[in-house]
């Protein structure tokens, strides 16, 4: 578009300069026509503006439906609680492996064998031979030198009568007691979404409070705004509010990670070719049984930059 507008402009000042010489009738023609070139693409700029405003208003409104897969799950177990505290908060835990990075220097390679006794006779005999177009390039396979990985268990509960307020103006300094109190008058009003409050904890450094209510179900129905108008001195202010969370680690393990089917490529530094063809050529080397190999998995070459490749449990 403004290519176009440097173009016409060009043109113009030609035209003028023409003008200047006594030949400005010659074109005239000329000049009309660029006109209309301009009339034309001023109408084409509108065009596009327009177009834009409805795609950007249709992007707004676009949301992505998938149907949820429906999963066969069973009964385990059944427990007496200990205390109320466990109808009080919707409790999750999750494991959490982490992956292992490992730098893929130049002139290295990794290739992941489908079995394990196959990366293994692959290390054993060590060097190998690997036609690559006209030269014969010796690699050596070598276990994947990995570093330590970790392993722990997250645990989150969610609390159903717990909520947090942030965004909580200052408006003065009110002491933490005065505070306190507009915090559990705001939240106790029903016709607001509130309910009657047990207890108010706040803090006057950030600003914040937790609230936590008499009955289950004031902090969702509190937390579908997402926003709460707070009254103090007289001004309403809209606070910020978020669910209760608490969030600790159990079983942390660190281990040692080995790689059984997978193996290290080195000796290609010299190789000055496409990446995909070195990778297609160990492939077939590598997928032949006289050369000690089997069903290649995957293979990956670094021969331009390092790479970071990552590994994780089986």
């Amino acid at each position: 578009m403004a290519a176009n507008k440097d173009k016409i402009q060009y043109m113009l000042d030609f035209c003028e300069a023409l003008k200047k010489d006594g030949e400005y009738k010659e074109s005239q023609n000329l000049t009309d026509e660029i006109t209309k070139q301009n009339i034309r693409l001023q109408e084409e700029i509108q065009k596009l503006e327009t177009e834009l405003k409805v795609n950007t208003r249709n992007i707004r409104n676009f949301q992505i439906k998938e149907d949820v897969p429906e999963t066969k799950i069973k009964f385990i177990s059944m427990e007496n609680p200990e205390n109320d505290s466990q109808f009080l908060n919707v409790s999750c835990s999750f494991q959490v492996n982490l992956q292992v990075p490992y730098e893929l220097q130049k002139g290295q390679a990794l290739i992941t064998f489908e079995k394990e006794e196959v990366a293994q006779n692959v290390i054993r005999m060590r060097k190998h031979h690997v036609q690559i177009e006209d030269k014969d390039v010796e690699v050596t396979a070598q276990p994947v030198p990995l570093n330590s990985g970790v392993r722990f268990q997250v645990h989150v509960q969610v609390s159903k009568v717990k909520i947090n307020v942030t965004g909580i103006p200052a408006d003065g300094r009110l002491p933490a007691d005065q505070m306190k109190d507009k915090l559990e008058l705001s939240f106790s009003k029903s016709r607001n979404g509130g309910g009657e409050v047990e207890c108010v904890e706040y803090d006057n450094q950030s600003q914040s409070a937790v609230i936590t209510f008499v009955e289950i179900g004031v902090a969702d129905r509190i937390l579908k705004k997402k926003d709460y108008p707070l009254y103090v001195n007289q001004n309403c202010h809209r606070v910020t509010v978020s669910p209760y969370v608490v969030t600790h680690l159990e079983k942390l393990q660190v281990f040692s990670g080995i790689s059984t089917r997978t193996v290290l490529l080195t000796g290609m530094e010299d190789i000055q070719m496409d990446e995909e063809t070195v990778t297609d050529l160990v492939n077939i080397h590598f997928q032949r049984k006289k050369n000690g190999g089997g069903e290649v998995d995957v293979v990956t070459c670094s021969l331009s930059q390092p790479k970071i490749a990552y590994f994780e449990e089986e």
